[in-house]
């Protein structure tokens, strides 16, 4: 196989997950109680995740390009928290005493931090999750817009959006360049497809137990 031919594999196989996750995504509705505001403090625990995930990687990552591809997604998921830190005070909520970890790491955190090849690494978190992270965005920017909060939803259609974008397209020219034998490939569909069904395990659970529904990503 080659490496075009696996690309455009893995390309397929993630684009069938989330086109599912997004369906499911746009069917549910946030409960009553919750409303913009609420969904923008559930993106501050999903920012700062992906930023010390990626910041852990760095640390033990031995590839230049990986690693300056990891510098680059932890200050962009950095500044995320702190642009919708921003919009958060612009509607009236203190997030000076929050703690986004409060209730401790998420499932999908625990398992991207497990992850030891670099290959693994790069199909995971900078390949499916920023991939699902756009998908989860343009629902909510929908979401907004449909309310009339036009600042949220360009928060992240102008800003957010093109780094998650970035984010995926770095980790596919990564992939193409990592994933060239038999077992690299191998461990790369199973790194992105797990990631996916944590995903959708993790919106299912959310949506029942908190009534959490298109809430952004990453």
């Amino acid at each position: 196989m080659q490496t075009d031919e696996f690309l455009a594999e893995l390309d397929g196989m993630v684009n069938d997950r989330l086109d599912r996750l997004a369906e499911s995504a746009k069917a549910a509705e946030p409960a009553a109680s919750l409303g913009i505001a609420a969904l923008l403090m559930t993106a501050l625990k999903k920012e700062l995740e992906a930023a010390e995930e990626a910041a852990l990687w760095l640390t033990t990552e031995d590839d230049v390009d990986v690693k300056l591809a990891l510098a680059r997604q932890c200050g962009d998921e950095a500044k995320h928290y702190r642009l919708i830190e921003a919009r958060l005070g612009e509607m009236g909520i203190d997030t000076r005493e929050f703690s986004p970890l409060a209730e401790g790491y998420s499932p999908m955190f625990r398992y991207l931090k497990g992850l030891g090849t670099t290959v693994e690494r790069v199909a995971a978190g900078q390949f499916a999750r920023e991939a699902l992270a756009g998908v989860h965005n343009q629902v909510f920017i929908e979401y907004c817009e449909a309310r009339g909060d036009m600042a949220t939803a360009s928060l992240y259609r102008d800003v957010i959006q093109p780094d998650e974008r970035h984010h995926h397209e770095m980790g596919r020219r990564l992939l193409g360049r990592l994933a060239v034998t038999p077992e690299a490939r191998e461990r790369a569909r199973a790194a992105a497809a797990r990631t996916l069904e944590i995903a959708e395990e993790l919106q299912e659970m959310v949506r029942l137990k908190k009534g959490i529904a298109r809430a952004p990503g990453c």
